[in-house]
Protein backbone atom coordinates (compact mmCIF):
# COMPACT_ATOMS: atom_id res chain seq x y z
CA UNK A 1 0.00 0.00 0.00
CA UNK A 2 2.45 2.76 0.33
CA UNK A 3 4.23 2.01 -3.29
CA UNK A 4 0.38 3.16 -4.15
CA UNK A 5 0.81 6.03 -1.79
CA UNK A 6 4.24 7.26 -3.02
CA UNK A 7 2.74 7.03 -6.82
CA UNK A 8 -0.01 9.62 -6.06
CA UNK A 9 1.98 12.10 -3.89
CA UNK A 10 5.07 11.84 -7.11
CA UNK A 11 1.75 12.28 -9.48
CA UNK A 12 0.12 15.25 -7.15
CA UNK A 13 3.49 16.66 -6.58
CA UNK A 14 4.34 16.86 -10.73
CA UNK A 15 1.01 18.29 -11.28
CA UNK A 16 1.71 21.58 -8.63
CA UNK A 17 5.28 21.86 -9.90
CA UNK A 18 3.90 21.82 -13.73
CA UNK A 19 1.25 23.99 -12.79
CA UNK A 20 2.07 26.47 -10.60
CA UNK A 21 5.92 26.35 -10.66
CA UNK A 22 6.33 26.67 -14.96
CA UNK A 23 2.56 27.77 -15.72
CA UNK A 24 1.46 24.95 -17.87
CA UNK A 25 -1.51 24.59 -18.59
CA UNK A 26 -3.52 22.00 -16.58
CA UNK A 27 -4.61 19.60 -19.03
CA UNK A 28 -0.86 19.32 -19.84
CA UNK A 29 0.23 19.19 -16.55
CA UNK A 30 -1.86 16.59 -15.82
CA UNK A 31 -0.64 14.66 -18.55
CA UNK A 32 2.51 15.25 -17.48
CA UNK A 33 2.30 13.99 -14.45
CA UNK A 34 0.27 10.98 -15.19
CA UNK A 35 3.62 10.21 -17.06
CA UNK A 36 5.49 10.60 -14.32
CA UNK A 37 3.16 7.84 -12.26
CA UNK A 38 3.42 5.36 -14.81
CA UNK A 39 7.21 5.57 -15.58
CA UNK A 40 7.71 5.25 -11.24
CA UNK A 41 5.44 1.81 -11.31
CA UNK A 42 7.22 0.19 -14.45
CA UNK A 43 4.82 0.70 -17.11
CA UNK A 44 6.77 2.92 -18.95
CA UNK A 45 4.69 5.25 -21.54
CA UNK A 46 1.74 3.02 -22.27
CA UNK A 47 0.06 4.97 -25.27
CA UNK A 48 -2.78 3.20 -25.76
CA UNK A 49 -4.12 3.92 -22.14
CA UNK A 50 -3.02 8.12 -23.01
CA UNK A 51 -5.41 8.28 -25.83
CA UNK A 52 -8.18 6.05 -24.09
CA UNK A 53 -8.35 8.61 -21.28
CA UNK A 54 -8.20 11.27 -23.38
CA UNK A 55 -11.32 10.33 -25.43
CA UNK A 56 -12.73 8.65 -22.28
CA UNK A 57 -14.84 12.02 -21.91
CA UNK A 58 -14.90 13.45 -25.34
CA UNK A 59 -19.24 13.01 -24.97
CA UNK A 60 -18.55 15.59 -22.09
CA UNK A 61 -16.24 17.74 -24.55
CA UNK A 62 -19.34 18.14 -27.29
CA UNK A 63 -21.94 19.36 -24.63
CA UNK A 64 -19.01 22.16 -23.78
CA UNK A 65 -17.86 22.88 -26.99
CA UNK A 66 -21.70 23.25 -28.21
CA UNK A 67 -22.66 24.64 -25.23
CA UNK A 68 -20.27 27.91 -25.48
CA UNK A 69 -21.19 27.87 -29.22
CA UNK A 70 -24.44 28.65 -28.09
CA UNK A 71 -23.67 31.01 -25.34
CA UNK A 72 -21.34 33.43 -28.00
CA UNK A 73 -24.33 33.08 -30.63
CA UNK A 74 -26.88 34.61 -28.12
CA UNK A 75 -24.44 37.36 -26.89
CA UNK A 76 -23.78 38.41 -30.38
CA UNK A 77 -27.51 38.16 -31.13
CA UNK A 78 -28.00 41.01 -28.30
CA UNK A 79 -30.45 37.98 -26.33
CA UNK A 80 -28.08 38.30 -23.45
CA UNK A 81 -28.29 42.03 -23.15
CA UNK A 82 -32.08 41.96 -23.59
CA UNK A 83 -32.28 39.23 -21.04
CA UNK A 84 -30.03 41.48 -18.47
CA UNK A 85 -31.99 44.97 -19.15
CA UNK A 86 -35.51 43.44 -19.08
CA UNK A 87 -34.75 41.55 -15.40
CA UNK A 88 -33.23 44.52 -14.16
CA UNK A 89 -35.31 47.46 -15.47
CA UNK A 90 -38.61 45.01 -14.10
CA UNK A 91 -37.53 44.45 -10.94
CA UNK A 92 -35.97 47.93 -10.67
CA UNK A 93 -38.36 48.77 -7.75
CA UNK A 94 -38.22 45.62 -6.13
CA UNK A 95 -34.38 45.34 -4.58
CA UNK A 96 -35.18 42.04 -3.21
CA UNK A 97 -36.36 40.16 -6.52
CA UNK A 98 -33.70 42.26 -8.69
CA UNK A 99 -30.63 40.67 -6.25
CA UNK A 100 -32.55 36.96 -7.01
CA UNK A 101 -32.72 38.35 -10.88
CA UNK A 102 -28.84 39.66 -10.73
CA UNK A 103 -28.26 35.90 -9.40
CA UNK A 104 -29.54 33.83 -11.77
CA UNK A 105 -28.19 36.10 -14.92
CA UNK A 106 -24.85 35.74 -13.24
CA UNK A 107 -25.68 31.60 -13.01
CA UNK A 108 -26.95 31.66 -16.55
CA UNK A 109 -24.00 31.07 -18.61
CA UNK A 110 -22.74 28.41 -16.23
CA UNK A 111 -25.60 26.51 -15.67
CA UNK A 112 -25.45 26.34 -20.24
CA UNK A 113 -21.19 25.82 -20.38
CA UNK A 114 -20.41 24.00 -16.88
CA UNK A 115 -17.70 26.59 -16.01
CA UNK A 116 -17.45 28.92 -13.23
CA UNK A 117 -15.22 30.81 -15.16
CA UNK A 118 -17.45 31.97 -18.24
CA UNK A 119 -20.24 32.68 -15.51
CA UNK A 120 -17.99 35.30 -13.96
CA UNK A 121 -16.23 36.82 -17.27
CA UNK A 122 -19.61 37.36 -18.91
CA UNK A 123 -22.95 38.03 -16.82
CA UNK A 124 -20.62 38.59 -13.80
CA UNK A 125 -19.37 41.34 -16.01
CA UNK A 126 -22.96 42.42 -17.03
CA UNK A 127 -24.16 42.79 -13.41
CA UNK A 128 -21.18 43.96 -11.53
CA UNK A 129 -22.10 48.18 -11.97
CA UNK A 130 -25.76 47.04 -11.19
CA UNK A 131 -24.69 45.47 -7.74
CA UNK A 132 -21.96 48.43 -6.92
CA UNK A 133 -24.70 50.95 -7.36
CA UNK A 134 -27.42 49.43 -5.52
CA UNK A 135 -24.60 50.44 -2.80
CA UNK A 136 -23.20 46.83 -2.28
CA UNK A 137 -18.97 46.99 -1.89
CA UNK A 138 -16.98 46.33 -4.10
CA UNK A 139 -15.32 43.06 -2.38
CA UNK A 140 -18.95 41.85 -1.74
CA UNK A 141 -20.20 42.41 -5.20
CA UNK A 142 -17.30 40.32 -6.54
CA UNK A 143 -18.21 37.65 -3.93
CA UNK A 144 -21.48 37.48 -5.29
CA UNK A 145 -20.35 37.15 -8.79
CA UNK A 146 -17.97 34.16 -7.69
CA UNK A 147 -20.24 32.70 -5.79
CA UNK A 148 -22.80 32.30 -8.71
CA UNK A 149 -20.69 31.25 -10.81
CA UNK A 150 -19.48 28.13 -9.07
CA UNK A 151 -24.07 27.73 -7.98
CA UNK A 152 -24.03 28.27 -11.80
CA UNK A 153 -21.77 25.37 -12.36
CA UNK A 154 -23.33 22.90 -10.23
CA UNK A 155 -26.92 23.72 -12.06
CA UNK A 156 -28.69 22.02 -14.32
CA UNK A 157 -28.79 21.40 -17.53
CA UNK A 158 -24.98 20.96 -17.40
CA UNK A 159 -23.30 20.01 -14.49
CA UNK A 160 -19.51 18.84 -15.50
CA UNK A 161 -17.93 17.50 -12.30
CA UNK A 162 -21.25 15.16 -12.08
CA UNK A 163 -20.54 13.72 -15.31
CA UNK A 164 -17.54 12.69 -14.39
CA UNK A 165 -18.59 11.39 -11.36
CA UNK A 166 -20.97 9.13 -13.40
CA UNK A 167 -18.68 8.35 -16.46
CA UNK A 168 -16.30 7.16 -13.40
CA UNK A 169 -19.47 4.50 -12.50
CA UNK A 170 -21.11 3.99 -15.89
CA UNK A 171 -24.11 6.31 -14.66
CA UNK A 172 -25.93 7.98 -17.11
CA UNK A 173 -26.19 11.70 -16.87
CA UNK A 174 -30.22 11.17 -16.67
CA UNK A 175 -32.11 12.60 -14.13
CA UNK A 176 -30.39 15.13 -12.44
CA UNK A 177 -32.08 18.16 -13.00
CA UNK A 178 -34.23 18.13 -9.98
CA UNK A 179 -31.36 16.98 -7.46
CA UNK A 180 -29.01 19.75 -9.32
CA UNK A 181 -31.96 22.46 -8.35
CA UNK A 182 -31.99 21.30 -5.15
CA UNK A 183 -28.68 21.67 -4.40
CA UNK A 184 -27.91 25.19 -5.83
CA UNK A 185 -31.17 27.15 -6.01
CA UNK A 186 -31.07 27.52 -2.00
CA UNK A 187 -28.09 28.30 -1.40
CA UNK A 188 -28.31 30.85 -4.13
CA UNK A 189 -31.25 32.60 -2.66
CA UNK A 190 -28.97 32.39 0.58
CA UNK A 191 -25.69 33.46 -0.24
CA UNK A 192 -26.96 36.16 -2.63
CA UNK A 193 -29.37 37.69 -0.13
CA UNK A 194 -27.45 37.25 2.91
CA UNK A 195 -24.56 39.09 1.30
CA UNK A 196 -26.06 42.40 0.10
CA UNK A 197 -29.18 42.54 1.94
CA UNK A 198 -27.74 45.40 4.00
CA UNK A 199 -27.37 47.46 0.94
CA UNK A 200 -30.32 46.81 -1.35
CA UNK A 201 -32.53 49.74 0.13
CA UNK A 202 -30.25 52.13 -1.42
CA UNK A 203 -30.63 51.25 -5.01
CA UNK A 204 -30.58 54.31 -6.74
CA UNK A 205 -32.33 53.47 -10.58
CA UNK A 206 -31.29 56.26 -11.98
CA UNK A 207 -27.70 55.34 -11.46
CA UNK A 208 -28.14 52.19 -12.44
CA UNK A 209 -29.98 53.27 -15.48
CA UNK A 210 -27.09 54.96 -17.25
CA UNK A 211 -25.03 51.35 -17.04
CA UNK A 212 -27.40 48.99 -17.99
CA UNK A 213 -26.41 46.64 -21.01
CA UNK A 214 -29.27 47.71 -24.56
CA UNK A 215 -32.29 45.62 -24.85
CA UNK A 216 -33.02 44.71 -28.38
CA UNK A 217 -36.50 43.53 -27.59
CA UNK A 218 -37.97 46.73 -29.02
CA UNK A 219 -36.14 45.93 -32.29
CA UNK A 220 -36.75 42.53 -32.64
CA UNK A 221 -39.83 41.78 -30.51
CA UNK A 222 -40.46 38.00 -29.10
CA UNK A 223 -38.30 36.38 -32.22
CA UNK A 224 -35.15 37.74 -29.95
CA UNK A 225 -36.22 34.99 -27.30
CA UNK A 226 -36.31 31.77 -30.02
CA UNK A 227 -32.70 31.06 -29.20
CA UNK A 228 -33.60 30.25 -25.68
CA UNK A 229 -37.46 28.69 -26.17
CA UNK A 230 -35.91 26.40 -28.41
CA UNK A 231 -33.58 25.15 -26.39
CA UNK A 232 -35.42 24.76 -23.42
CA UNK A 233 -38.52 23.51 -25.51
CA UNK A 234 -35.68 20.38 -26.59
CA UNK A 235 -34.35 19.96 -23.28
CA UNK A 236 -37.77 19.70 -21.27
CA UNK A 237 -40.10 17.94 -23.88
CA UNK A 238 -36.89 15.16 -23.96
CA UNK A 239 -37.31 14.45 -20.18
CA UNK A 240 -40.69 14.91 -19.79
CA UNK A 241 -42.25 13.26 -23.04
CA UNK A 242 -39.66 10.94 -24.36
CA UNK A 243 -42.46 9.12 -25.89
CA UNK A 244 -42.77 12.28 -28.39
CA UNK A 245 -39.51 13.61 -28.26
CA UNK A 246 -36.68 12.01 -30.11
CA UNK A 247 -33.46 11.90 -27.91
CA UNK A 248 -31.51 13.89 -29.66
CA UNK A 249 -28.61 14.46 -26.88
CA UNK A 250 -27.80 17.80 -25.47
CA UNK A 251 -24.89 18.79 -28.03
CA UNK A 252 -27.63 18.54 -30.87
CA UNK A 253 -29.98 20.59 -28.71
CA UNK A 254 -26.90 23.19 -28.22
CA UNK A 255 -26.34 23.40 -31.70
CA UNK A 256 -29.78 23.72 -33.47
CA UNK A 257 -30.32 26.34 -30.68
CA UNK A 258 -26.81 28.30 -32.13
CA UNK A 259 -28.34 27.86 -35.65
CA UNK A 260 -31.15 29.96 -35.45
CA UNK A 261 -29.90 32.85 -33.32
CA UNK A 262 -28.24 34.75 -36.68
CA UNK A 263 -31.92 35.00 -37.62
CA UNK A 264 -33.81 36.14 -34.21
CA UNK A 265 -31.87 39.38 -33.39
CA UNK A 266 -28.27 41.17 -34.59
CA UNK A 267 -26.94 39.73 -37.62
CA UNK A 268 -23.48 38.04 -37.29
CA UNK A 269 -21.65 34.92 -38.80
CA UNK A 270 -22.37 31.91 -36.79
CA UNK A 271 -19.38 30.48 -38.05
CA UNK A 272 -17.11 32.98 -36.98
CA UNK A 273 -18.72 32.96 -33.78
CA UNK A 274 -18.48 28.78 -33.65
CA UNK A 275 -14.32 29.58 -34.06
CA UNK A 276 -14.42 31.95 -31.45
CA UNK A 277 -16.59 29.61 -28.68
CA UNK A 278 -13.99 26.30 -29.43
CA UNK A 279 -11.02 28.52 -29.09
CA UNK A 280 -12.28 29.81 -25.41
CA UNK A 281 -13.06 26.25 -24.46
CA UNK A 282 -9.76 25.03 -25.23
CA UNK A 283 -8.86 25.07 -21.79
CA UNK A 284 -11.44 23.31 -20.26
CA UNK A 285 -11.54 20.79 -23.09
CA UNK A 286 -7.72 20.34 -22.55
CA UNK A 287 -8.12 19.63 -18.92
CA UNK A 288 -11.28 17.25 -19.63
CA UNK A 289 -8.62 15.38 -21.61
CA UNK A 290 -5.88 15.70 -18.85
CA UNK A 291 -7.94 14.31 -16.44
CA UNK A 292 -9.13 11.35 -18.88
CA UNK A 293 -5.55 10.28 -19.01
CA UNK A 294 -4.87 10.87 -15.45
CA UNK A 295 -7.87 8.82 -13.93
CA UNK A 296 -6.79 6.08 -16.79
CA UNK A 297 -3.46 6.28 -15.54
CA UNK A 298 -3.91 5.45 -11.90
CA UNK A 299 -6.53 2.65 -12.64
CA UNK A 300 -3.70 1.02 -14.45
CA UNK A 301 -1.18 1.49 -11.90
CA UNK A 302 -3.56 0.58 -8.68
CA UNK A 303 -3.56 3.97 -7.10
CA UNK A 304 -7.34 4.45 -7.69
CA UNK A 305 -8.20 1.34 -6.15
CA UNK A 306 -6.18 3.25 -2.95
CA UNK A 307 -8.04 5.49 -2.70
CA UNK A 308 -11.22 3.63 -3.38
CA UNK A 309 -9.55 1.16 -0.19
CA UNK A 310 -9.09 4.54 1.71
CA UNK A 311 -12.35 6.49 1.39
CA UNK A 312 -14.07 3.08 1.93
CA UNK A 313 -12.22 2.88 5.22
CA UNK A 314 -12.49 5.95 7.14
CA UNK A 315 -14.70 5.41 10.25
CA UNK A 316 -17.75 7.00 10.79
CA UNK A 317 -18.19 10.96 10.14
CA UNK A 318 -14.79 11.28 9.54
CA UNK A 319 -15.74 9.92 6.23
CA UNK A 320 -18.00 13.08 5.47
CA UNK A 321 -15.33 15.34 7.40
CA UNK A 322 -12.81 13.55 4.86
CA UNK A 323 -15.58 14.56 1.73
CA UNK A 324 -15.62 18.23 2.95
CA UNK A 325 -12.39 18.66 3.38
CA UNK A 326 -10.11 16.88 0.56
CA UNK A 327 -12.44 17.65 -2.43
CA UNK A 328 -12.83 21.19 -2.06
CA UNK A 329 -8.82 22.06 -1.30
CA UNK A 330 -7.96 18.92 -4.30
CA UNK A 331 -10.02 21.34 -6.41
CA UNK A 332 -7.63 23.98 -5.98
CA UNK A 333 -5.68 21.45 -9.04
CA UNK A 334 -9.01 21.46 -10.51
CA UNK A 335 -12.38 21.04 -10.16
CA UNK A 336 -12.81 18.19 -12.51
CA UNK A 337 -9.86 16.87 -11.31
CA UNK A 338 -11.50 16.82 -7.87
CA UNK A 339 -14.37 15.00 -9.34
CA UNK A 340 -12.89 12.43 -11.02
CA UNK A 341 -10.14 11.49 -8.50
CA UNK A 342 -11.99 11.90 -5.43
CA UNK A 343 -15.42 12.05 -6.30
CA UNK A 344 -15.53 8.39 -8.09
CA UNK A 345 -13.91 6.85 -4.79
CA UNK A 346 -16.46 8.71 -2.69
CA UNK A 347 -19.62 7.71 -4.22
CA UNK A 348 -18.38 4.28 -5.27
CA UNK A 349 -17.85 4.01 -1.11
CA UNK A 350 -21.47 5.49 -0.79
CA UNK A 351 -23.07 2.72 -2.86
CA UNK A 352 -26.39 1.99 -1.24
CA UNK A 353 -27.67 5.41 -0.84
CA UNK A 354 -29.32 7.30 -4.09
CA UNK A 355 -26.52 7.72 -6.39
CA UNK A 356 -27.88 10.71 -8.24
CA UNK A 357 -28.73 13.08 -5.11
CA UNK A 358 -25.19 11.83 -3.71
CA UNK A 359 -23.50 12.50 -7.10
CA UNK A 360 -25.66 15.74 -6.96
CA UNK A 361 -23.94 16.96 -3.92
CA UNK A 362 -20.40 15.34 -4.57
CA UNK A 363 -20.14 17.91 -7.42
CA UNK A 364 -20.66 20.97 -5.48
CA UNK A 365 -17.96 19.98 -2.85
CA UNK A 366 -15.80 19.65 -5.95
CA UNK A 367 -17.23 23.06 -7.85
CA UNK A 368 -16.20 24.74 -4.60
CA UNK A 369 -12.43 24.10 -5.29
CA UNK A 370 -12.74 27.21 -7.74
CA UNK A 371 -12.26 29.35 -4.56
CA UNK A 372 -9.14 27.77 -3.14
CA UNK A 373 -5.86 29.25 -3.37
CA UNK A 374 -3.33 29.45 -5.29
CA UNK A 375 -5.81 29.12 -8.25
CA UNK A 376 -9.32 30.40 -7.19
CA UNK A 377 -10.31 30.55 -10.70
CA UNK A 378 -14.11 32.28 -9.42
CA UNK A 379 -12.43 34.41 -7.03
CA UNK A 380 -9.51 35.84 -9.56
CA UNK A 381 -11.58 36.15 -12.29
CA UNK A 382 -14.30 38.38 -10.14
CA UNK A 383 -11.87 40.45 -8.53
CA UNK A 384 -10.45 41.45 -11.96
CA UNK A 385 -14.32 41.87 -13.19
CA UNK A 386 -14.66 45.11 -10.32
CA UNK A 387 -11.16 46.21 -10.69
CA UNK A 388 -9.94 44.54 -7.46
CA UNK A 389 -6.42 43.65 -7.79
CA UNK A 390 -6.23 41.78 -4.34
CA UNK A 391 -8.58 38.66 -4.79
CA UNK A 392 -7.56 37.29 -0.91
CA UNK A 393 -9.82 40.70 -0.07
CA UNK A 394 -12.21 39.04 -2.27
CA UNK A 395 -12.24 35.78 -1.38
CA UNK A 396 -12.69 37.08 2.50
CA UNK A 397 -16.19 37.31 1.80
CA UNK A 398 -16.37 33.68 0.18
CA UNK A 399 -15.59 31.75 2.98
CA UNK A 400 -18.28 31.41 5.19
CA UNK A 401 -20.83 30.83 2.04
CA UNK A 402 -18.09 28.24 1.10
CA UNK A 403 -18.76 26.67 4.70
CA UNK A 404 -22.68 27.32 4.66
CA UNK A 405 -22.41 25.24 1.26
CA UNK A 406 -20.41 22.54 2.69
CA UNK A 407 -22.87 22.28 5.66
CA UNK A 408 -25.76 22.37 2.93
CA UNK A 409 -23.97 18.86 0.63
CA UNK A 410 -23.23 17.05 3.84
CA UNK A 411 -27.20 17.63 4.90
CA UNK A 412 -28.24 16.15 1.23
CA UNK A 413 -25.82 13.52 1.25
CA UNK A 414 -26.35 12.47 4.84
CA UNK A 415 -30.19 12.11 3.77
CA UNK A 416 -29.56 11.52 -0.01
CA UNK A 417 -32.49 8.68 -0.15
CA UNK A 418 -35.13 11.61 1.27
CA UNK A 419 -33.79 13.76 -0.68
CA UNK A 420 -34.55 11.09 -3.64
CA UNK A 421 -38.32 9.87 -2.69
CA UNK A 422 -39.17 13.94 -2.09
CA UNK A 423 -38.13 14.55 -5.93
CA UNK A 424 -39.25 11.23 -7.25
CA UNK A 425 -41.76 11.82 -10.50
CA UNK A 426 -43.82 12.75 -10.94
CA UNK A 427 -44.88 15.13 -8.29
CA UNK A 428 -40.86 15.75 -7.40
CA UNK A 429 -40.98 18.84 -9.71
CA UNK A 430 -44.39 20.29 -7.96
CA UNK A 431 -42.57 19.77 -4.59
CA UNK A 432 -39.37 21.07 -5.39
CA UNK A 433 -40.77 24.97 -7.01
CA UNK A 434 -43.74 24.76 -4.31
CA UNK A 435 -40.43 24.18 -1.29
CA UNK A 436 -38.22 26.81 -3.03
CA UNK A 437 -41.48 29.66 -3.22
CA UNK A 438 -41.66 28.71 0.76
CA UNK A 439 -37.80 28.86 1.39
CA UNK A 440 -37.82 32.18 -0.61
CA UNK A 441 -40.40 33.76 1.09
CA UNK A 442 -39.28 32.23 4.58
CA UNK A 443 -35.76 34.02 4.09
CA UNK A 444 -36.74 37.39 2.42
CA UNK A 445 -39.24 37.61 4.97
CA UNK A 446 -36.68 37.07 7.85
CA UNK A 447 -34.28 39.47 6.26
CA UNK A 448 -37.20 42.30 5.76
CA UNK A 449 -37.73 42.01 10.01
CA UNK A 450 -34.07 42.06 10.46
CA UNK A 451 -34.01 45.06 8.26
CA UNK A 452 -36.76 47.03 9.70
CA UNK A 453 -35.75 46.15 13.63
CA UNK A 454 -32.43 47.85 12.57
CA UNK A 455 -33.93 50.36 10.88
CA UNK A 456 -35.92 50.85 14.54
CA UNK A 457 -32.73 50.96 16.11
CA UNK A 458 -31.42 53.74 14.19
CA UNK A 459 -34.47 55.78 14.99
CA UNK A 460 -34.32 55.31 18.70
CA UNK A 461 -30.71 56.08 18.65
Amino acid sequence: MQIYLILLLAALATFAIGAFKFDLPIGVAMAISAAVATLLAGEGIPIRHFVEGAFGYFDMALIIATAMIFMKSIQASGLMDTLANIIIQGLSEKPILLILGVMFLIMFPGMISGSSTAAVLTSGALVAPVLINIGVPLNKTAAIIAMGGIYGMIAPPINIPVMIIGGGIDMPYVGFELPLLLISVPLAIVISLGISYKYIARLNFQEVKEKLPDSYYQEYGLKIFLPLFLMLFLLIGEQSLPEFFPQIGLPLTFFLSSLIAPLTGKTFNIVKKGKEAIQDSQEILGILMGVGMFIQVITLIGVRGYIVNMAITLPGMLFFLGIAISMPLFGAFSAYGSAAVLGVPFILALIGVDEIVTGSALSLFAGLGDLMPPTALAGIFAAQVVGQKDYFKVLRHCYIPALITIIWGLVVILNADFFASLLAPPLGTIYLIAGIIVFSLVVVGGLKIIHRGKEQEKKAA
